[in-house]
């Protein structure tokens, strides 16, 4: 087994796909894990350490295992099958190691919440872990979302919302309503 953290979260600006990128801690791969936008949000909410206004179904998840008594051990990236990753979630309970099957994407997610180890397989790091240089990743194609918010990214943030800004802005309200048939 290898221990990985989470490195960051990219987004491909043609196709909007994200990709969370997990680093070995004792090495220089990197496994890269395309998952969904919500899963995305989820785990740089918590990398960020910012709060979700109403429980995540990935808080729900770990206060129901420290409910019942149990504590989260640590997850796997188990395996690797026709490109879609499979994890192992390992949870302790009064001595006895419970393993539930999970995706990949939420077992990461919930591993941020109780702050307990990422480790991958050494066949699945093997097979698809990667060694990336920054100049490999093109910053025209994708735009990595690092683990704490940088100077430039209220500037950037306050850039991206200008358009719809400049929407809102020009709508007449007076309008809404008008093409409504009764």
């Amino acid at each position: 087994m290898i221990e990985t953290i989470v490195e960051s979260i990219s987004v491909n600006l043609v196709t909007q796909n994200r990709v969370v990128i997990l680093r070995e801690v004792e090495g220089d791969r990197q496994l890269l894990i395309w998952i969904g936008e919500f899963e995305a949000q989820a785990i740089v909410l918590e990398l960020r350490h910012q709060e979700s206004p109403r429980p995540l179904p990935y808080d729900l998840l770990r206060n129901a295992i420290e409910a019942l008594g149990g504590t989260v051990e640590r997850v796997v990236i188990a395996d690797l099958s026709q490109d879609v990753y499979f994890a192992r979630v390992l949870i302790n309970r009064a001595g006895e190691t419970i393993e539930l099957d999970a995706r990949a994407s939420d077992s990461i997610a919930l591993a941020l919440r109780v702050d307990c180890p990422i480790f991958v397989d050494d066949q699945v790091m093997d097979v698809a872990g990667v060694r990336l240089e920054d100049e490999e990743i093109e910053e025209a194609e994708s735009e990595s979302i690092p683990a704490a918010p940088g100077p430039s990214d209220s500037s950037r943030a306050s850039d991206d919302l200008s358009i719809f800004r400049d929407f809102i802005d020009s709508l007449d309200l007076d309008d809404f309503g008008k093409n409504r048939q009764a």
